[in-house]
Parts: structure tokens; C-alpha cells; sequence
């Protein structure tokens, strides 16, 4: 958590700022080890606190020790004093988690302290969360514990899909199997998208029943020490017709260009156009309407960005998805999504369950 501190610490100079408020809950992980639900951080080259409330003061203590902890009852008056103890001048504040209202108030509360001088609260997005994009070996520990988990679950629960079964009699023998093979929870809502329904990237598990023949999108994760997984495989009960062959080849085969041929420098939208490119001469371009991929780790969703679009450049050490699909009204969809980290000869896929 050190190394993290620092060089988080190190950006403040470079934004011309005295001190950072970290809100985000996993930016507070990340940079503490606190995993509890309410707190913040004040950073600065000084100092390291870290504030919550009375049901956390514990937690905190044992699990954040760089930490001075404070136990505080809620409003900003702690802030108040932290800021002119240590003459704060400058405070960056994380502008995409932080709510009008939260801003607001704790506007309300500088303007209020005529003691303080003059504190600005400077707007200082992503600062932790470019941090966060390459992964060190902690992390990847439990990432890889947490891909394992949906593996195993997507190993010995697809055999087990019979016709009949509903989409959510599927998503809870998944859930089940995840949580029995090490995950403490799901990473996000499983997706259970059975014939047309596949047809739809996000749909929500319902009771429409398995039918033969027809394609089945499975898309799932687990959660192990705060970090996500994310697999998407697409199955069938009994024999697939020669649709289903066709457009599973296609994505299967633009996954694997992409896994195969992707470097480092290469920028997210680079990326995404392996892939895409597959697709497109294949006749699916207007099938395949999200990006390629994005990056995991303790959020399911973050940075990079790996899509149309995407400028950020891809680096050695960066662990994304490559998740290409195609998608036809009235039959359903193929999705095939594995986790990838980026190496300097190229990706090399963390998920290992069969495709």
C-alpha cells in the first residue's frame, strides 16, 4: 500500500495541489486497504488520514496501519481542521465519483471558515484510477482467484443445462457454483440470454425456458479480495444448427485475431478494430454494436478502454477483456470474453475455461 501512497502522493506536485480527497470506495481500497462503506482520505506529502465513523474505526485501524485513523460523527468540520493544520491551500477532489450536493456542502463549509484563507477545491479526476490500470502482483493474485472461481463455475455447470430449464434456474446454478469454487460474490448481475433474448448484449435472466438447438449467451463474473472476473461463454443444448456454426466461428475467430495480434502501444481503438475488422468482412459489422473489450480489477468496469474511439495507449501490464459478439434480431447471439494481460510480446488470456 506504500508504493500506491507515493505515487499518488507524486501526482499531487504535477497537478499543482496540496492535498487529494479520495471518496471513491475503490479508490479508498485501493490505496488503503480499508474496505468498509463509508470514509475518505486526505493525502498529502505529509500526511495520510484516513476518516470514518464509529461502526469502522476498528476495521480501519487493522486494516489500514499507514493510516492515521479519525472518528468522526459526519459534516465537514474534520476537513476544516485538517485543512488548516496543515495549510491546505489547494484540495483536489474526485470530480467524476463526488455529487452535486456533496459538492455543494463541502463548498458551503470552505466558504464558511474565515480562518481557513483561501482554500480552492480544484476538480481532479482519475488520478487514482490511472494508478490503477497497470495491475502489480497483489492484484493479480486475486484476480486470478477471482477468474478461476468463474471458470471452475463455467466448467461444471454447463454440462449440466438441459432443455427446460429456465434462464434463472442457469444464473443461480452459476452464482452457486462460483461462490462454492473461492468467489465471495458476483462481480455483477449474471447474464442469462437463451435464443432471442442472446440478441440483446445485457438481458436480464427471465423464466424463458432452454430449447434445443438454440444458442445460449452466459455472461458472469466472481469477486475474490475486491477484485472482478468477467467470461462470457456462448453454449447449446443438443446440436447447433448451421447458423449458429457460422456466427460462432466468426466471433471466435475475431477474439482470437485480437488476442493474438494485439501489442503494446497499440491505442484501445487499434485494438477493438482486430476484432472488428473480422466481423465486418464477414458481413456482422452492423451486428456488433459495443467495444471490444474494458479493462477489470476491483471495479468490473474500468480503465483501459478498448473500443471505437478509445485513444488511451495500451501498456505492458494492462488486464482487459476481449469480448467481441454479434448480435441478430429474432435468433439470439454469440459473445465469447476472456480476460487478457497485455506483456510485452503480447496478450496472454487469464481466463482458461473451455471455449
Amino acid at each position: 500500500m506504500k508504493d500506491r501512497l507515493h505515487r499518488l502522493v507524486a501526482q499531487l506536485s504535477e497537478r499543482e495541489l496540496d492535498a487529494m480527497l479520495i471518496s471513491a470506495p475503490e479508490n479508498r481500497r485501493y490505496l488503503s486497504g480499508f474496505t468498509g462503506s463509508a470514509g475518505y482520505l486526505l493525502l498529502s506529502a505529509g500526511n495520510a488520514v484516513l476518516v470514518t465513523d464509529s461502526r469502522y474505526t476498528e476495521q480501519a485501524t487493522g486494516q489500514a496501519p499507514d493510516y492515521q485513523v479519525m472518528q468522526v460523527k459526519g459534516g465537514w468540520d474534520w476537513l476544516m481542521e485538517l485543512l488548516k493544520e496543515n495549510g491546505i491551500k489547494r484540495l483536489g477532489f474526485e470530480s467524476q465519483h463526488m455529487t452535486v450536493a456533496t459538492y455543494n456542502d463541502l463548498l458551503d463549509a470552505v466558504k464558511g471558515k474565515e480562518d481557513l484563507g483561501q482554500v480552492s477545491l480544484v476538480a481532479a479526476s482519475g488520478i487514482t484510477e490511472t494508478l490503477r490500470i497497470t495491475k502489480d502482483a497483489d492484484e493479480l493474485v486475486s484476480l486470478q482467484k477471482a477468474i478461476d472461481a468463474s471458470d471452475a463455475a463455467m466448467a461444471a455447470v454447463c454440462p449440466t443445462i438441459e432443455e427446460g430449464m429456465t434462464e434463472r434456474d442457469v444464473a443461480l446454478r452459476m452464482e452457486t457454483a462460483m461462490r462454492e469454487f473461492g468467489s465471495e460474490g458476483t462481480s455483477f448481475d449474471t447474464i442469462v440470454a437463451a435464443g432471442p433474448n442472446g440478441a440483446m448484449a445485457h438481458h436480464r435472466p427471465s423464466d424463458t425456458s432452454i430449447r434445443r438447438g438454440e444458442p445460449i449467451v452466459i455472461d458472469m463474473g466472481a469477486q475474490v479480495g475486491g477484485y472482478c472476473s468477467d467470461i462470457t461463454r456462448t453454449v447449446v443444448v443438443g446440436e447447433p444448427d448451421e447458423t449458429f456454426r457460422k456466427i460462432y466461428d466468426i466471433v471466435l475467430g475475431a477474439q482470437l485475431t485480437a488476442i493474438s495480434t494485439v501489442r503494446a502501444g497499440m491505442t484501445g481503438e487499434e485494438c477493438d478494430g482486430l476484432s472488428r475488422t473480422v466481423i465486418s468482412e464477414a458481413g456482422y459489422g452492423d451486428n456488433f454494436g459495443h467495444s471490444l473489450g474494458h479493462g477489470v480489477g476491483l471495479e468490473v468496469h474500468e480503465n483501459p478502454r478498448v473500443g471505437p474511439k478509445a485513444a488511451n495507449t495500451l501498456e505492458s501490464g494492462m488486464v482487459f477483456t476481449v469480448e467481441p459478439g454479434i448480435y441478430l434480431s429474432g435468433w439470439g447471439g454469440v459473445r465469447i470474453e476472456d480476460i487478457v494481460i497485455l506483456g510485452e510480446d503480447g496478450a496472454k488470456p487469464l481466463s482458461k475455461a473451455s471455449k
